[in-house]
């Protein structure tokens, strides 16, 4: 079975986008200007819990091929701080 018939296509380069979930808003920001050191990118307070123990943030960035967006999304996922991410 061929998986990639249910992929989108992407077309690059592209502003890609990633909702970061967490329990500590700054060291989550750290962590995505990290993963996507050198380049610039844009970080904007999503929502946070009823609670406030978690939030989410969301990170734009303009990737240049899959390889850059996976390689960021695998930097985030690893990150001990992020909890959720997509």
């Amino acid at each position: 079975m061929d998986i990639t018939h249910n992929r989108p296509e992407i077309f690059y380069p592209c502003v890609w986008s990633y909702k970061v979930i967490g329990e500590d808003r700054d060291v989550l920001r750290e962590a995505i200007l990290v993963a996507c050191a050198p380049e610039a990118v844009e970080i904007s307070v999503s929502r946070s819990s009823r609670g406030g123990r978690y939030h989410s943030l969301e990170a734009c960035i303009e990737v240049r091929d899959e390889q850059m967006r996976l390689a960021i999304f695998d930097r985030l996922r690893n990150h001990p701080a992020v909890k959720i991410l997509f």
